[in-house]
Order: C-alpha cells, then sequence, then structure tokens
C-alpha cells in the first residue's frame, strides 16, 4: 500500500515536472506571422476570371519571411457580401515563386478548421486553421491549395496585387496543368509560425509603392522583399519577419482603393502575430488628390501620432518612412510638394516617432530633389520606382532599428507651441436660452471627447430664431487683425457651412469647409477688430456639419491637433528675476514671439513634464 501511494507520488510529482516544462517551453514560444496581405473587396476587373472559384480548385504561391516547425493559415470572407465556402486547404512546398503551379508533393499537409477539414465563413468573418506541423525555410516559397464548395467570384476579398501567379483549375482536383492564371489573390491573409521568443514581426502600412507596382511579377522583389533578405542575413536580426500591408491606390484619409489607412491599420499593423515593429509610408495618394496640400498633411499626421499612442501602448516600436518625390507625375502641384515637405518634416523631428527611414533620400534625383532619379522609374511615371528603385529604397533601411532596445518615443507633442490666444471648446457655447440648433455628442477623437452637430438646415435665408444661435462674446486688449478658427468636420459638400456675424454686422455663410472624416480648422472670420468686447455668432447652415472647437487669435498660422486649453487665465504679477527664473516662451498680446520681456503684460506658455501646456497671463512689474 505504502509502495503504491509512492508511486502515485511519484508519478504525481512527474506529472507536475512535465506540465512546468512544458509551460515554460510555450512560454518561450509565439506566433509570429511570416506573411501577410491586406485585404479589401476585389474591385469588378479584379474578379477570378472564368471558371471562377466556386466548386473548383485554386492554388496560390508565396513567399514567407522566417521559417518554422508549425505553422497555421489565417483566411478572410470580411469584405464579401455572401458566404464562402470551403471543402479543404492543403499546404506544400512550392518550386516557383509563382511562375508555375508545380510543388514538391512530398512536403503536402492537409489542414484542418475546429478538427474539420473544411469550413464555411460566412459574409464579413475570417478563419484560421488548426496548427499544423509544416517545416518552412526562411523565405520558402509556399502553395496554398483550396478546393472551394459554393463561393461567389464576384464579391470576393482579396488582394487584387499579388504580383503573383495564381491558377485556377476545374472541379476538386490538385491537376492544374491546364489551369487558367490569374495574378490575384483570393481568400488567403497571412500565415503565422511558431516561433522563439526574440522573433518578431514587421507590419508596414503601405499604397501601391509598398505594394510593389513597377516590380517583376514571380520575382518577389518589392522593397518590403529586400529588407525581408537583409534581415534574414544579418545575424542580429535573422528572426525578423515582415508583414507587406500595402495597397495600390490606398489613401489614408478618404477615398482611393480599398479601406483606408486610418480604418484598417488595427487590424493589419496591431493585431498581427507578434508584431514588435511598425513602418508608417503612407500619403501620396491623399497629397496628389489633396484640395490643400499642408492641410492633409496635418491630417495624416493626426492619424499617425494615433496610430503611434496605440502600438506605443503595446510596446511596438513606430517608424516613418519618408514620402517619396512625384515631381512630373499627374499628382504633383507647388501646394501638393509643400504638403508632401511638411509630413516629412514632421516625420524628421518628431519625438513621436522611433525612428525615420528615408526612402525620399533613396530614390530622389540628387540634381531635383523633389523629382525621381530617371534610373529609377517605372514607366516614367515619376511616381513609382522600378525594381532597381525598390531595391535601392529596400537597402536604405537600417537595420539596426530592429535590434535597439531604447525607451518608445513620446506618446504625444506640443502641436501649437507659440501660438497665442483663446480656446473655445464649442459645446460650452450651448446654454439654456442659445444653441438649440444644435445636439451635443460624443467622439474621441474630439476635444474633451464632444462636439456639437448641426440639427437644421437653413439655406434660404439667414437664420432669425435666437435661441438657435451660438454666440461667442470675447474682450481683446489691443485691436488689431484677428482669425477665428474653429476646428469643423464635413463629411460631404452638403454638410458643409455656417451661417456667421460679427458684432452687429450681416450674417453671411462661411462655405465650402475642407470635406472629409477627420477634424479639420477652418477659418470662419478673418478682419481687423478693435479693442473691446466682440460678439461672434454662429448659426446652423447645412444640417450635418460638426464643430469641435474655436480659436481666436491674431496669429495667420491655424492651430493643429486637438488645440489648447480653453481656460481664460486670471493675470498673475511677476518681477522681471521672477519671470526670468521661469523656462518659459512669452508672448506680446498680439502673439508675437518677445525674446526678453520688459515691464508689461504678456502671454506665458509653459510645457509641464506630463506634456500639456500652462497658459498664463503675467504682468511683468
Amino acid at each position: 500500500m505504502n509502495r503504491l501511494l509512492q508511486n502515485i507520488k511519484a508519478t504525481g510529482a512527474f506529472l507536475v515536472l512535465l506540465a512546468f516544462t512544458s509551460c515554460t517551453l510555450s512560454a518561450q514560444e509565439h506566433w509570429v506571422g511570416t506573411w501577410g496581405t491586406a485585404g479589401q473587396l476585389a474591385e469588378s476587373h479584379n474578379n477570378p476570371p472564368p471558371p471562377g472559384l466556386g466548386n473548383n480548385s485554386f492554388r496560390q504561391i508565396v513567399q514567407v519571411s522566417i521559417g518554422g516547425e508549425t505553422a497555421r493559415l489565417q483566411l478572410t470572407n470580411e469584405f464579401s457580401n455572401a458566404t464562402t465556402e470551403i471543402l479543404a486547404v492543403e499546404l506544400a512546398h512550392a518550386k516557383t515563386a509563382g511562375s508555375s503551379s508545380e510543388i514538391d508533393e512530398s512536403t503536402t499537409v492537409s489542414l484542418t478548421f475546429n478538427g474539420k477539414p473544411g469550413v464555411t465563413m460566412a459574409a464579413g468573418t475570417t478563419a484560421v486553421s488548426d496548427p499544423v506541423k509544416f517545416p518552412m525555410g526562411p523565405r520558402q516559397n509556399v502553395a496554398i491549395t483550396i478546393h472551394y464548395g459554393n463561393a461567389s467570384s464576384t464579391s470576393v476579398s482579396g488582394h487584387p496585387g499579388s504580383r503573383t501567379t495564381s491558377y485556377i483549375a476545374k472541379g476538386n482536383t490538385n491537376d492544374f496543368s491546364n489551369a487558367t492564371r490569374t495574378d490575384h489573390w483570393y481568400t488567403i491573409k497571412g500565415i503565422d509560425v511558431m516561433a522563439d521568443a526574440e522573433a518578431g514581426a514587421v507590419a508596414i502600412l503601405g499604397n501601391s509603392i509598398t505594394d510593389g507596382r513597377g516590380s517583376t511579377t514571380n520575382q518577389q522583389n518589392r522593397w518590403a522583399d529586400v529588407l525581408s533578405r537583409r534581415l534574414l542575413a544579418n545575424e542580429a536580426t535573422k528572426n525578423v519577419a515582415v508583414l507587406n500591408m500595402g495597397i495600390g491606390g490606398n489613401c489614408m484619409l478618404a477615398g482611393g482603393l480599398g479601406p483606408t489607412g486610418s480604418s484598417r491599420y488595427r487590424r493589419d499593423l496591431l493585431e498581427q502575430a507578434g508584431v514588435k515593429w511598425i513602418i508608417l509610408f503612407e500619403a501620396v495618394n491623399d497629397l496628389g488628390g489633396s484640395r490643400n496640400g499642408v492641410q492633409t498633411a496635418n491630417n495624416i499626421i493626426e492619424v499617425y501620432k494615433q496610430i503611434i499612442r496605440e502600438a506605443h501602448a503595446k510596446g511596438i516600436y513606430v517608424f516613418g518612412g519618408t514620402i517619396t518625390p512625384f515631381k512630373n507625375n499627374g499628382y504633383y502641384s507647388e501646394d501638393h510638394e509643400k504638403g508632401r515637405q511638411r509630413l516629412n518634416s514632421w516625420m524628421r523631428t518628431t519625438k513621436m516617432l522611433d525612428g525615420v527611414i528615408e526612402f525620399d533620400h533613396a530614390v530622389r534625383d540628387p540634381q531635383d530633389t523633389i523629382c525621381m532619379d530617371k534610373q529609377y522609374l517605372f514607366e516614367n511615371d515619376y511616381l513609382h520606382p522600378n525594381a532597381k528603385g525598390y531595391e535601392a529604397m529596400g537597402n536604405i533601411v537600417d537595420l539596426s532599428l530592429f535590434t535597439t532596445d531604447k525607451p518608445l518615443g513620446a506618446d504625444e507633442e506640443d502641436d501649437n507651441e507659440g501660438l497665442v490666444g483663446q480656446w473655445i471648446e464649442a459645446e460650452s457655447l450651448v446654454t439654456p436660452t442659445c444653441g438649440n440648433g444644435f445636439v451635443k455628442k460624443d467622439d474621441l477623437a474630439a476635444s474633451k471627447g464632444s462636439y456639437l452637430y448641426s440639427e437644421k438646415n437653413i439655406t434660404n435665408a439667414a437664420p432669425t430664431d435666437s435661441a438657435d444661435l451660438l454666440v461667442v462674446r470675447f474682450n481683446i486688449e489691443t485691436a488689431g487683425n484677428y482669425n477665428i478658427y474653429a476646428r469643423v468636420q464635413c463629411p460631404t459638400w452638403d454638410d458643409d457651412s455656417y451661417w456667421t456675424k460679427m458684432d452687429e454686422g450681416n450674417f453671411s455663410f462661411a462655405n465650402g469647409l475642407q470635406c472629409g472624416n477627420m477634424w479639420e480648422w477652418e477659418s470662419l472670420f478673418a478682419g481687423n477688430l478693435t479693442a473691446g468686447e466682440h460678439i461672434f455668432t454662429i448659426g446652423c447652415r447645412e444640417d450635418g456639419a460638426m464643430m469641435d472647437k474655436l480659436f481666436i487669435t491674431t496669429s495667420d498660422t491655424a492651430p493643429m491637433g486637438m488645440g489648447g486649453s480653453e481656460e481664460k487665465p486670471d493675470a498673475i504679477a511677476a518681477t522681471k528675476q521672477e519671470a526670468k527664473a521661469v523656462q518659459s516662451a512669452y508672448y506680446n498680446l498680439n502673439g508675437m514671439k518677445i525674446q526678453a520681456p520688459q515691464s508689461g503684460i504678456y502671454i506665458r506658455q509653459t510645457l509641464l513634464a506630463d506634456g500639456e501646456r500652462k497658459t498664463e497671463k503675467v504682468v511683468i512689474k
């Protein structure tokens, strides 16, 4: 009996030790994305050619980055409006990078989904296979063969810009000798491998220049591929995977092809397995279609900042890729170039990013730096690099970015240093007797989390009901030229205006405010004002216009971001010695920066340790 108890105890100890060892091993390994592509709804001209996907077999070739012994496959039906039925899926080593459908049949493995050979994905959903033993080497060519049941060929989730040939064969078969070729990917989303603890992935947000327009079909020579090979060949970075999340024609803010960068970054960057680094390299399509290059750049910067904040919260480094030149392309104008310079300058100077990759320097003409070097041109469009240009871009990336353990960059920065004036939250103007034409709504991207929505449509004549109006009362101490900026969001041309008037003047309308799905600062008033009290009145003109904040200032520079604090500070007294001892910036009441303040009244701004800016009115004796 005692021996039996001893055996039970010994067995129990062994099981505990085994469990502990297994936990320790699993803690040392984790899933890392080794290949991925950004999904979208395939445009009609990019849909699968006959015989289509339904009840047929489809073989796609991808080239992974890091290798591994255990893998899982991600599938997507996120952008389709129809159910996709998959009967079976196999992985195998491909004999080419896409130029043929041939595989090494001895490496073939069948996948399961929750233990079943197939999976049915409802519209708008994804699926992940069960883990399977499938040894892959670095930059291994992998064939993914999908056998479809019922599946649409007109509403398909995929990635049109594969730069890789895929093969459609009739029926449930593995014979692709007479297959139809198509240079697109469908249904596949990513491959993850079980990797060592030090392994990680870099995910790249980009457009066609990252997607690889101008690279060579079936040669895997996008700039991201060049970077991947360099990382793998370097001992210190051989465990870094690369996930190319570029979409041709994509925009960061609005329009373009595929879901915008601002709407997809969480899925395509932050939610990827094992991501430790992010590269942001998207703006040229926004700038090329912009009405105001600098304002568009500022809006992109705001999205970049949001991505940085969320990435840093997860311990992920974020690098910015400078936007490459496009002079001589149809996108170019002096205004659009100002936007490119604004965005690139911010990336080079901000403390929020963890590093900068000089793609601009890699491909620009040394004799005309706002133009792409002719040796790198693809089809002479002066926008997309050719394969040689992509090689230059991939080679300019500093690999030490992926070995640093330095602290993450800042999560905030002072957007409006030097801007002096009065900040007013729009919702604070609503009282029991004023602002009935507006309703308060919540938005995390709005200052203090809320804004005012115009409920009334009054376009035929100026508003007559004073209870509907917003009334802004303010005092100025010095006469001069003043601007009133408003942080607004106007989704369409049908909701981009307000009625405004200054003091006892007549109503006019501020119309044609920048449209889009981003908050932007727009001018509602510019003119000369006398010293003393003034009343600025705002009324609804088109329902749907949104207003977050106001700024009254003598500056001709529009604010950025959410602006400054609404507090209206009382004047405090200080001696010259006390004023000099405070490490702050001083401005006169007209907004001019004063290097050595003497006796008088000033606005003092001090940047606090937590990133907030303290504004005080100071009377220096």
